[in-house]
């Protein structure tokens, strides 16, 4: 429980979900963490919770001079970066190309995909400053596979994946490994919109995956910290499926 003993790593959506128990994973593995959401009270709270090895701040992932301002408090804070995560997803729309506006394409796009790039825009330079590092994007299993009336969540996750995949040809020299994690159906509030709780949600989900049921935080988060170790080291360009095995349906 000591695989990032020494390390800071930037989280951006981090403040529930994926997000916060990522934060409490990486904690717990010995790192520091920069808690970023857009949600400042929120990110705040989880920070206070982990301790003096946590910092917190706002993060508007889609504008380039707030993911950048996330990357100097690492720098300003800890001194250093060896990993980021990019959990950051806006709220999906459901709906069919025919049916969806231009303006729910444009936010889940912006959040999930260009949010990665201006991310990584400033991560990339200081985690190989520092000798190299992880960055873990989280996709999903819907970037593998298509779902129904989700457009939108599928081209940006699949995005996502080939990103990953670009950067880490682009940034090998620099011993900056990049990968995505793709889960299945979590059991975060995301899924409250769809579900009256957490039991009706994994009574309708957990059968389309092989093991029944769906996911828990804290088991993506046991993957991402995976990845962002040297457990990794010789893991880059890679999209590793944590979805209880919903894509070999």
């Amino acid at each position: 429980m000591n695989r990032l003993k020494g390390s800071v790593v930037l989280i951006a959506g981090a403040a529930s979900g994926i997000g916060a128990a990522i934060a409490r994973r990486c904690v717990a593995e010995g790192a520091s963490v920069i808690c970023a959401d857009h949600d400042p009270a929120a990110a705040q709270a989880l920070a206070d919770g982990l301790g003096a090895g946590a910092a917190a701040c706002r993060c508007d992932v889609t504008n380039a001079e707030s993911a950048r301002d996330a990357v100097d408090m690492a720098k300003q804070r800890f001194g250093r970066l060896d990993g980021l995560v990019h959990n950051a997803a806006a709220p999906s729309t459901n709906a069919t190309v025919v049916d969806l506006d231009e303006q729910s394409w444009r936010r889940e796009l912006d959040v999930s995909l260009t949010g990665a790039f201006l991310m990584s825009k400033y991560a990339v330079p200081l985690i190989a400053a520092g000798g190299g590092g992880s960055v873990v994007f989280i996709g999903s299993q819907f970037g593998r596979v298509a779902t129904t009336r989700a457009v939108a969540y599928c081209a940006a996750k699949a995005g996502l994946i080939h990103l990953a995949k670009a950067m880490a040809v682009d940034h090998a020299p620099d011993e900056v490994r990049v990968n995505s994690l793709s889960p299945g159906a979590v059991a975060t509030t995301r899924l409250l919109r769809r579900f009256p709780d957490f039991e009706a949600a994994n009574a309708g989900l957990g059968p389309a995956h092989l093991l029944g049921r769906i996911a828990e935080p804290d088991e993506i988060a046991a993957a991402a910290a995976f990845l962002l170790s040297s457990d990794a080291s010789f893991v880059t360009g890679s999209d590793m499926l944590v979805d209880g095995g919903y894509a070999t349906r």
